[in-house]
């Protein structure tokens, strides 16, 4: 794995342990020499995994839609920042320059760029691995969730198994690394 995708928030949530895993996430990642993708804002979660990846002389690539250059403040100091037209190509870029995704605590545009990605998996578009990086629980009740979604047979138990879920940042790029060695390109239902 050369390159992580790491969807977050824009801004740093109400408990600090986020703030702080964003930060070890990104000491982690410049350990392993493992390169950023993201959305490419300066602000929150989004700006902290940057700016620590690129002070571990890692690389950092963002992808901004023109319509939030401005919103979320665009990281003006990274290896490089693809303004695109859209969510849409967006995700389609953040895909193409990874290797992997990881999601930490985020809103919904956390989850819309996880479950998209999940989503193009299971559907043949890409043969990535993805995660959710738990802290402090934040993750818990949408595992639940998801365990009811198979549970109730709206969704195969391989491709709930997909979901790479931990609370060790260590394990998690563990778990991506060996994915991404092993991924296999194919739909599962």
């Amino acid at each position: 794995m050369k390159r992580l995708a790491v969807y977050c928030g824009s801004s740093m949530g109400a408990n600090a342990h986020y703030e702080q895993c964003a930060h070890d996430l990104g000491i982690a990642m410049g350990q392993r020499g493992i390169d950023l993708v993201y959305g490419g804002g300066k602000l929150g979660l989004m700006g902290v995994v940057a700016d620590t990846v690129l002070s571990q002389g890692g690389q950092a690539y963002g992808v901004i839609p023109e319509a939030l250059r401005d919103h979320e403040v665009a990281h003006q100091g990274l290896t490089e920042l693809y303004i695109v037209k859209d969510m849409h190509e967006r995700k389609a870029k953040m895909t193409e320059l990874t290797d992997a995704f990881v999601a930490i605590p985020g809103g919904i545009g956390t989850l819309d760029e996880l479950f998209e990605a999940w989503t193009w998996r299971s559907l043949g578009y890409h043969n990535k691995p993805f995660a959710l990086l738990d802290v402090d629980g934040y993750w818990h009740h949408l595992s639940q969730f998801l365990n009811n979604v198979a549970q109730q047979k709206f969704m195969s138990e391989e491709r709930r198994n997909l979901l790479i879920e931990g609370d060790d940042i260590g394990d998690v790029l563990d778990q991506l690394t060996i994915a991404c060695d092993d991924k296999k390109s194919q739909m599962i239902w």
